[in-house]
């Protein structure tokens, strides 16, 4: 009997990653919904018919519980995965907490599946950053072909990376904006306007001027794909809903040519490619919510250097890039290390 548990089942990525467990046909026995003292007793849907009644994560016994699927917070999880591990559960981490601890996996199963073997160390495994995990998809087939030596990257970050709220304040200002309202009233997520705006500012700032999600991308980016990886971040948020968009440009040690590229990006799992040089020939945030695949677009050689290519990539970041890999490590996980 296979038990999951999903911790912080009433956010955005909670509540995704309940509706991946179901529509990838989970093979679970049992699914509980936890969160806050205060979400106790509300309702969560768990596919298409069953709705869940989130039970208080503060006093919930773990002990028999196979795996915990967890997205409510570093500081939540700091608190509560090591004892959840204690208990016997896995705990697959969403949250920053864990991320760069050497005796926690670091995973995005198309990449580095194999490293999930280390969970035993904590009983964790953590998901990535949403903005690393879609970008890292596409680099690992060319780094296999081409050895990656450097990663200039700028990303377009939707709001729904900054949870609910966020999106209500878009929500809220592109209304206001309208009506003649004063913004400055509906200004609580974000350090300025994000209604009609882009915010080159995402997390707290770091003593070199970079900001934590630009420090995220950089040192997760080598600890999944190679330590020699130069890595530079540049993290905007813009006033999109759902799906996050990355400029990527690579310089490689061996040749590479757009076409190379486009001809190995095309076999990769999790990757599409649309990519027809017109009107159109490309992938926007707004078409791919809801998709599970990152797409890759505009891929195109860089005369600048001796072997270098730029693409664009989007993703969604509530599936992708958070729910939908944590539960292909769950995936992986059972399958290959759980399964009795």
């Amino acid at each position: 009997m296979v038990k999951v548990a999903v911790v912080g089942a009433t956010g955005n990525v909670g509540r995704e990653m309940l509706s991946v467990l179901a529509e990838r046909q989970f093979p679970a026995d049992e699914v509980i919904a936890l969160a806050s003292p205060k979400s106790v007793g509300k309702e969560v849907s768990y596919g298409l018919d069953k709705v869940l009644k989130v039970k208080n994560l503060a006093d919930f016994d773990f002990h028999g519980v196979d795996i915990a699927l967890m997205s409510a917070g570093a500081s939540v999880s700091a608190k509560y995965a090591p004892k959840i591990g204690e208990a016997g559960c896995v705990v697959i981490d969403n949250s920053s907490q864990w991320r760069m601890d050497p005796d926690v996996p670091l995973v995005v199963p198309e990449v580095n599946a194999s490293a999930i073997a280390g969970y035993t160390k904590k009983n964790i495994i953590a998901n990535p950053n949403c903005s690393t995990i879609q970008m890292v998809v596409p680099l690992a087939a060319l780094h296999k072909a081409f050895h990656i030596k450097r990663v200039v990257v700028t990303t377009y970050q939707s709001v729904s990376g900054a949870g609910k709220e966020a999106m209500d304040e878009l929500f809220e200002q592109t209304k206001g904006v309208y009506w003649g309202e004063e913004i400055s009233k509906t200004q609580h997520k974000f350090t300025k306007q994000i209604a009609f705006n882009v915010i080159p500012h995402i997390d707290v700032f770091l003593d070199d001027g970079a900001t934590k999600e630009e420090w995220k991308m950089t040192v997760e980016t080598k600890k999944i794909l190679d330590p020699a990886i130069k890595v530079h971040a540049n993290c905007a948020r813009v006033p999109v809903f759902v799906g996050h968009g990355e400029y990527v440009n690579i310089e490689t040690e061996k040749e590479i040519s757009d076409k190379d590229a486009t001809f190995i990006l095309k076999k990769t799992p999790g990757v599409t490619v649309i990519d027809t040089r017109a009107d159109g020939g490309y992938a926007t945030q707004i078409e791919i919510a809801g998709e599970d695949d990152v797409f890759v677009s505009r891929i195109r050689s860089d005369a600048t250097i001796d072997n270098g290519l730029s693409f664009w990539c989007v993703s969604d970041n509530l599936r992708k890039g958070a729910a939908l890999n944590a539960v292909q490590i769950a995936e992986v996980l059972y399958r290959n290390y759980l399964k009795k």
